[in-house]
Order: structure tokens, then C-alpha cells, then sequence
């Protein structure tokens, strides 16, 4: 068994957004509300700056098939699972660890940075966001360019594995071996 010990993926993430939020910069951490993103294909973890995780959700979209648009996120989304009208489909918009459906992922995630932003903020939060390692880069643009028009100032990847082992508390600077393995809900 190694020096780490299990904690839980929260208390990875929470570790991992607490050390990268950190390196945003100080007077913009006093005075933004920067947010950390882990998209996942079965459940969507948001963190707040000083708060820790704030926003554990599943991802799960219920969409308006006529006019596109979004309904419910989260919790209310899944409870409509199959229980819906017609006109009214609950997706998952992430399959198999990678973005499946783009503008339906932009709606999930205008609804979720509006949850946890406050109502008055003067400031557009900073959004780091755990993208899978498989992604290209234009899918990798195409996450950066949904955070932007969700209302982020500005976006910042990183890849899945660096960052549980970051979370996890490796010693990713230094010339030794880890392994990660990562057994998402995709």
C-alpha cells in the first residue's frame, strides 16, 4: 500500500482546485469567484474558491426538444429520467468520458456556474475544468469556448489523471514513477 491514502474523489478534487485556484494570482482571488469544474459522465463536481465543493450533481440535462432549450440540471433532471413528456428529454451530454453533445454541456454548465455564482457578482469567475485525456484539441476548444459563453472570464484544462494524481497528493515533480487509475462513471 502506498504513502496515500484513499480519501475519496472529493477529497482529491477539493485538493487539486485548492492548489491550482491558489496559482491564479492574489488580488484576483480576493476579489473573483474562481471555480473549479471535474465533468464527469456520470456525475459533474463543482468547487468554490474557500468554500471547497459546493455543487455535487449528476449529469444529467433535461431539454426542451422543441426549442433546445435547458429545463433542469442535476438532481431534477435525473428525477425526470424517463418520466417526461414527449417534448421533454432528460440526455446525459457526456458518453464514455468525452463531450457528446456540445450545446447541450454549455447549457449544463451556464446552469450550474449560475447556481453557485453569487447573484450580484461584478466579477466573472476564473473556471478550471478536469477534461479526459483522450480529448483533441478541438474538443479541448470546444470545452474552453462552452465555459467562455457559460460566463467564465477565463478557462483553464487539465487532463484527468494529472489531476487526481495531483489530488491524490503525488509527487508529480519529482523522477519517480505513479500510476492512476481512473474508473469514471463513462
Amino acid at each position: 500500500m502506498s504513502k496515500y491514502k484513499k480519501s475519496g474523489a472529493k477529497h482529491y478534487f477539493t485538493r487539486l482546485t485548492e492548489s491550482l485556484l491558489g496559482k491564479f494570482g492574489s488580488f484576483s482571488g480576493l476579489i473573483s469567484n474562481d471555480i473549479g469544474i471535474d465533468l464527469g459522465t456520470a456525475n459533474t463536481l463543482v468547487f468554490m474558491k474557500g468554500k471547497g465543493i459546493v455543487l455535487a450533481e449528476p449529469s444529467v440535462v433535461s431539454v426542451d426538444s422543441l426549442t433546445n432549450e435547458v429545463l433542469a440540471v442535476g438532481h431534477k433532471a435525473k428525477a425526470m429520467l424517463g418520466k417526461t413528456p414527449r417534448k421533454i428529454h432528460a440526455v446525459r451530454p457526456l458518453k464514455d468520458g468525452v463531450i457528446a453533445d456540445f450545446e447541450i454541456t454549455e447549457g449544463m454548465l451556464k446552469a450550474l456556474i449560475k447556481r453557485v455564482m453569487p447573484v450580484r457578482s461584478l466579477f466573472r469567475p476564473k473556471v478550471l475544468i478536469a477534461v479526459p485525456s483522450g480529448i483533441t484539441g478541438v474538443e479541448k476548444r470546444a470545452v474552453e469556448d462552452s465555459a467562455l459563453r457559460a460566463g467564465a472570464q477565463e478557462v483553464f484544462l487539465i487532463e484527468e489523471p494529472m489531476a487526481a494524481a495531483i489530488g491524490a497528493g503525488l509527487p508529480i515533480t519529482e523522477p519517480i514513477s505513479s500510476m492512476v487509475v481512473d474508473i469514471g462513471g463513462g
